[in-house]
């Protein structure tokens, strides 16, 4: 047993050491979204784009932007031995899933961790692109016009031939450009590029993720076909603690947490109730399903 944990360890630590090796660029882009269906108020994210040679990982810039904090508040823990609620040290991302295109192919991956363990599905996406004449300044770029359909929506795109990448925020590629501005005919999202800079070390796992993957929870996503993704997607969030509130016996529920008055049990109350308010504060979600499209 201990020989098997060492093993998983040093696997662990040599797969951290090979990710970081690699350079990248990241994109920084300002997304502004309806958050929910019918209702025009507005709110803003900030997404990034990391681009190496072999792929880029598409995400939520919180997810990796405080990893700092949660090193510093995790080190402070095993240090004095003691648990501390550290949620409220952080700000909740507005989007948990993340996105990798493949190079050259360009294949889609939608990755979104449910508790412990982590699903996505690929999709060869295709986009019938009709690139026009028109230019236009985006920042410091000058950016070609270029529209198509996808998801059920409009899109209108501006690409610059200035960042040699066919690629682009959320699922988006395929141009001869990076895409530096994009959003949908009624503006439920759009996002505008705003920074870039190189990438000493581009790692596809948040400090997060590596620490969840090193307590037993999974990293590498478990693909399934997409109509399943979605059924279980849609499950895990009416009852996001299903899967182990029957696996912990009641007297360990009502344990009290170290260095906490909560219990267990009630410590597991809130986080499903945080994860509960997370997916339902958004309903407008970037592709409409099937069953919203209008009826032609």
């Amino acid at each position: 047993m201990k020989i098997n944990k060492i093993l998983s360890v040093a696997l662990l630590l040599m797969g951290m050491l090979l990710n970081a090796q690699a350079t990248g660029n990241r994109f920084f882009y300002d997304l502004t979204f309806k958050p929910k269906k019918g209702i025009d108020s507005l709110q803003k994210a900030v997404m990034i784009l990391d681009i190496a040679d072999k792929k880029s990982i598409y995400r939520d810039y919180l997810t990796v932007s405080q990893d700092s904090v949660i090193k510093i508040e995790v080190e402070k823990m095993q240090k004095a031995g003691i648990f501390k609620d550290i949620s409220k040290s952080f700000q909740m991302p507005k989007f948990a899933y993340k996105i990798t295109k493949e190079y050259p192919s360009m294949k889609v991956t939608f990755i979104e961790r449910m508790l412990n363990n982590v699903f996505g599905y690929n999709e060869e996406q295709k986009f019938d692109w009709k690139i026009s004449n028109e230019k236009q300044k985006i920042g410091e770029y000058e950016a070609q016009k270029a529209t198509t359909e996808f998801g059920g929506r409009k899109w209108t795109a501006w690409f610059t031939e200035a960042l040699p990448f066919p690629d682009g925020p959320y699922k988006f590629s395929g141009l001869p450009g990076l895409i530096v501005k994009i959003e949908d005919a009624d503006k439920n999202y759009s996002w505008v590029l705003t920074a870039n800079k190189k990438l000493k070390e581009f790692s596809e796992l948040s400090y997060s993720e590596t620490l969840q993957s090193s307590f037993g929870g999974r990293s590498e996503p478990t693909i399934i076909p997409r109509d399943k993704f979605e059924s279980s997607f849609e499950t895990y969030k009416k009852d996001p603690f299903a899967s182990i509130r029957g696996q912990i016996p009641q007297d360990r529920l009502n344990m009290k947490m170290p260095g906490s008055d909560k219990t267990v049990g009630e410590m597991m109350n809130d986080q499903e109730k945080m994860v509960k308010d997370f997916y339902k504060a958004s309903n407008n979600s970037v592709e409409i399903s099937s069953s919203e499209k209008p009826k032609k």
